[in-house]
């Protein structure tokens, strides 16, 4: 009796030794100079469990095993390109919705609570999908919350990026500055690369030095990025023409036929197409998208997306392994150049693939980093294969990472 006792007690110590590291989030993804958002939580209000740091693991599932990727830690936040900070206790999700939606939460795994919107209204560019703004990403500088976001119609790069601000990260207080750069048509448009790219899925990063850059690009050309002003709502070299633009990925092969050649092709039979020249891609689909900049000393890393992110109703869509997957090239500099394991540079068609579909997770992308005192998180919205495969169907999950030779690896 008394040996089983002590291996009781052996047994429950284990359990109460797991440990629950706290956020220490910022808003900003920086390189460590820039202001935190928040100070960080007792063990009890924040947990992501388990983690680097925790005692023991619980079992990875064998079909998560035999993919070489971990489960997520999944929730029942239903989004789409989530862009997440942590400010004094509470995490704010904004995401693809009518006028940008927020959402709060105690923990990142929930519960999540819709709590408003960033916009009163359409956004004030006269362009694209202005009742439900795209890929979000929200950051912190200088007392205020500046919140980037898409406005375009799929399929078509007539699109831009704009930008609202706050002083409080949660809705009922935004300003929208409206358009800051733009592709496809209007003021700007015409100027290198913006005439061969695409103006979504911004990404706002603050170096060591206060230098700022904002990534973005879907498709056609790939991803790019240029500097802002610092007041983060002008975009430098712009209204003369002169970006200082740097091309940071790509993906050069044609992973699928274009919709625009198959209308080209209707139109040698039928004499009739509603084909735009900025409207499909006559190369093929090169499906890059989501660049998101983060660093972890001593390297700068670009995560991207790569694949299909939506549209798998029909079964064929699900099983050629041309879904999304979270990929990732590092540099020395945050203008790049950015490269894989291999050496390849990302523009070149490089990336190093940290996650991809497992178990019943499926086409997990439009990623982004939060770190705290045990490191770094990565944060997507991904397909849940056993409940739905509808795009209004897809949440918020997260990984632990940890770094074997300055790579990033997802860890359970």
């Amino acid at each position: 009796m008394a040996v089983l006792f002590a291996l009781f007690l052996l047994f429950s110590l284990a359990l109460s030794a797991r440990i629950r590291p706290s956020f220490n989030g910022t808003a900003l993804n920086n390189k460590g100079t820039g202001p935190s958002t928040g100070t960080a939580a007792g063990t009890d209000d924040l947990s992501f469990e388990p983690g680097p740091n925790t005692v023991f693991r619980e079992e990875v599932p064998p079909a998560a095993a035999a993919s070489g990727f971990p489960p997520t830690h999944g929730t029942e936040l239903r989004t789409h390109d989530p862009s997440i900070i942590y400010v004094d206790g509470t995490f704010y999700s904004y995401s693809v919705g009518p006028r940008i939606v927020v959402h709060e939460a105690p923990r990142m795994e929930g519960p999540w609570t819709e709590s408003g919107a960033v916009l009163f209204g359409d956004s004030v560019i006269q362009k694209g999908d202005r009742k439900a703004p795209w890929a979000a990403n929200t950051v912190y500088l200088n007392g205020q919350y500046y919140c980037y976001y898409s406005v375009s119609n799929a399929g078509c790069r007539d699109s831009a990026i704009g930008v609202a601000s706050s002083a409080y990260p949660g809705p009922g207080a935004w300003t929208d500055h409206g358009l800051i750069i733009q592709s496809g048509t209007g003021d700007g448009s015409d100027v290198y690369p913006l005439n061969q790219s695409n103006t979504i899925d911004p990404n706002v990063f603050v170096d060591g030095d206060g230098s700022l850059y904002l990534t973005f690009g879907s498709f056609w050309s790939g991803l790019w990025q240029v500097e802002l002003e610092s007041d983060l709502v002008t975009v430098k070299g712009l209204s003369d023409g002169n970006l200082n633009a740097a091309h940071l990925a790509a993906e050069p092969g044609k992973v699928w036929r274009s919709k625009l050649a198959n209308s080209k092709a209707k139109t040698a039979t039928t004499g009739s197409s509603s084909a735009s020249p900025i409207c499909g891609d006559p190369t093929g689909g090169h499906p890059i998208e989501g660049g998101y900049l983060a660093y972890h000393a001593p390297y700068y890393y670009m995560w991207f997306s790569w694949g299909r992110c939506c549209e798998f109703k029909d079964p064929a869509m699900r099983t050629n392994g041309k879904e999304y997957r979270i990929r990732v090239g590092r540099s020395e500099s945050a203008r790049g150049p950015f490269v894989d394991k291999q050496g390849i540079d990302l523009v070149d068609g490089g990336g190093e693939t940290i996650y991809g579909s497992n178990g019943d997770v499926f086409a997990p992308g439009g990623q982004g980093i939060l770190s705290d005192a045990y490191g770094d998180i990565l944060y997507y919205h991904y397909l849940n294969s056993s409940v739905s495969y509808e795009f209004s169907d897809a949440r918020l999950g997260y990984n632990r990472l940890e770094y074997v030779d300055g790579w990033p690896v997802a860890v359970y």
